[in-house]
């Protein structure tokens, strides 16, 4: 989370002319103040500083002298970058009753500030704690209480504040990320993962993410296909070997149609082709276009055997190779239809690879209809849940 803007000073023009006309001012306090003031309104603060150490032994001073004297010295030193005078200064400005409401919170504000800068964190959080109490809604005063509470290592504290406010920037949603791995909260932080990949979509915010899916325990071995249809979707394919176990693995199910996609796509990106093993890749190749002519060959007769045995994977498997190839009119009916046998191994699994397939074939709306219906425990739901989350906020 980056840092707050810092406000170094708070303004006092037309601070005299107010002040005296309220209340007397001795001589030998208000001729240095008058001088330290116009020194620190022509930028001379440390000047200005040095004057007001005239007024230091002057005793007796009045309220309102002291009142005007620390306003004067907390606006000169912390533009100065005196910190710490500043902050004894501010703390006595404040606490004196004389400022305006509307002067209060800007002060209070500013000390706050102070405090976190010269990294007092305990009385910077007493004192943003302070500010929220008069104004809830400062949302700068809020982010600094959470940073505050974060880099002075409370993240019990840090996390439950976040954990409470609704739509975190990304920076917030980072930092609880963090922290939650600091805790080893396992569950919190895929759940902020997943805020993270839903509002600010990011390559390696999905990759960890489906990274931490794949060893959820219960996640099962034969959504394996799935999880790299999803990360193909994101763009996260990138090494030779993500596309050939792809490609084999959408042959095994009985989608050439896939495979063939999957191996155009690795060669064009030149993860297939080249090297010692661009022998094996072109086998490869070879075996998913004859793949490809044999499922053609038998498609009609397998949807006859199918239909007749209520046989829910095989149509399934059928329909999907079908929507691969570009041919959802004929392929998206005979997924729904697996869909209703409820015959197949894995229901769950066929509502999943009814809505990937929707939105293959550019049916968004009846994609995340699909989607939504989809609560299996085996890691299909939380993959379910992923393809709607990347279809509503796709990666730019």
């Amino acid at each position: 989370m980056a840092a707050i803007g810092f406000t170094a000073a708070v303004p006092v023009t037309g601070l005299s002319s107010v002040a005296y006309a309220a209340e007397t001012v001795r001589a030998e306090i208000g001729k240095p103040l008058q001088e330290a003031q116009k020194l620190a309104g022509s930028g001379k603060n440390k000047e200005a500083l040095a004057k007001l150490k005239e007024t230091d032994s002057v005793g007796g001073k009045s309220a309102n002298e002291t009142y005007l004297i620390e306003r004067t010295r907390a606006s000169a030193a912390a533009a100065a970058g005196e910190y710490e005078t500043a902050a004894k200064a501010f703390e006595t400005v404040i606490n004196s009753g004389k400022l305006s409401p509307a002067e209060q919170p800007k002060f209070t504000q500013a000390l706050a500030g102070i405090y976190y800068r010269i990294k007092d964190y305990p009385k910077a959080i007493t004192w943003i704690q302070r500010a929220l109490k008069d104004n809830p809604n400062d949302s700068q005063m809020y982010e600094l209480l959470v940073q505050t509470y974060y880099i002075s290592g409370k993240y019990q504290e840090a996390a439950k504040e976040l954990s409470n406010a609704k739509n975190l920037t990304e920076a917030q949603l980072g930092m609880l990320a963090n922290i939650q791995l600091k805790q080893n909260d396992k569950a919190g932080y895929v759940q902020t993962l997943e805020k993270m990949a839903a509002s600010y979509p990011k390559a390696q915010t999905w990759a960890d993410l489906l990274q931490r899916v794949q060893t959820k325990p219960g996640f099962s071995s034969t959504l394996s296909l799935d999880l790299l249809r999803l990360r193909l979707q994101l763009g996260l394919l990138t090494k030779p070997s993500d596309y050939l176990e792809m490609a084999q693995l959408s042959l095994q199910a009985g989608n050439p149609a896939e495979a063939i996609k999957i191996i155009d796509q690795g060669y064009k990106k030149g993860a297939l082709g080249t090297g010692s093993d661009a022998p094996r890749h072109q086998r490869l190749k070879d075996l998913a276009a004859k793949t490809q002519t044999e499922f053609d060959a038998k498609a009609a007769a397998t949807e006859a055997e199918a239909t007749k045995a209520k046989d829910a994977d095989t149509l399934s498997n059928l329909g999907y190779g079908l929507v691969s190839e570009g041919k959802a009119d004929k392929g998206l009916p005979l997924m729904e239809q697996a869909v209703k046998l409820g015959t197949g191994k894995n229901p769950e699994a066929l509502k999943l690879h009814l809505g990937i397939a929707q939105f293959v074939a550019g049916k968004k709306p009846a994609a995340l209809a699909t989607l939504k219906t989809v609560k299996g425990t085996d890691g299909t739901g939380d993959l379910a849940r992923y393809w709607a989350m990347n279809i509503n906020h796709p990666m730019q």
